[in-house]
């Protein structure tokens, strides 16, 4: 396997040391493609960015997957950092700026809004927001040991993502112009 190109001692955008370290991998993913993996790390003021491109081009896409049984923890995501992830009636992640490309699996993005929302029942005054959020974690506790069902929607529109199984339905997005 090759190894990554890395680039160090680069100037970083924001402390503007020469402490900023560019990486980039190739890699093929069963059943999606080859991918370009991108990251950017700052050693002295620890700015991070990550990002996943696929090296042949995609259809915009949507890909739609139902939790129902906790060993669909496992099942893999490909999420490029334009994609939205949304998970109905707990939550939206939404491209932005500060939006990561990374490939992880199911448990790995039921954990990180696992995480918000202990942060948000944590550092919250407002009772019924703590409420909201002590029940929300309830419900993705259940979805996780397989006892709720759950949607789970990936939405690309540069076609680098993928809910990578059998049971993911894909279909293409419809991108507004």
């Amino acid at each position: 396997m090759p190894k990554p190109e890395t680039l160090e001692e680069q100037p970083c955008a924001f402390c503007h040391k020469k402490t900023l370290s560019l990486t980039e991998e190739n890699i093929e993913i069963p059943y999606f493609g080859k991918v370009a993996l991108f990251s950017m790390t700052c050693s002295n003021c620890k700015y991070h960015k990550s990002d996943i491109e696929a090296l042949e081009k995609k259809e915009p896409s949507k890909y739609t997957f139902e939790i129902s049984l906790e060993k669909d923890m496992k099942v893999r995501i490909v999420k490029s950092s334009e994609a939205t992830v949304k998970i109905p009636h707990i939550t939206t992640i939404s491209p932005g700026p500060a939006s990561q490309g990374f490939i992880t699996n199911i448990e790995g993005i039921l954990n990180r809004v696992k995480h918000q929302l202990e942060s948000a029942r944590d550092d919250s005054e407002d009772n019924s927001d703590k409420k909201k959020a002590k029940n929300l974690l309830k419900k993705i506790t259940r979805i996780m040991w397989g006892q709720e069902k759950q949607k789970i929607i990936l939405e690309d529109p540069s076609g680098n993502s993928a809910i990578i199984s059998d049971k993911a339905e894909k279909t293409k997005l419809k991108v507004k112009k």
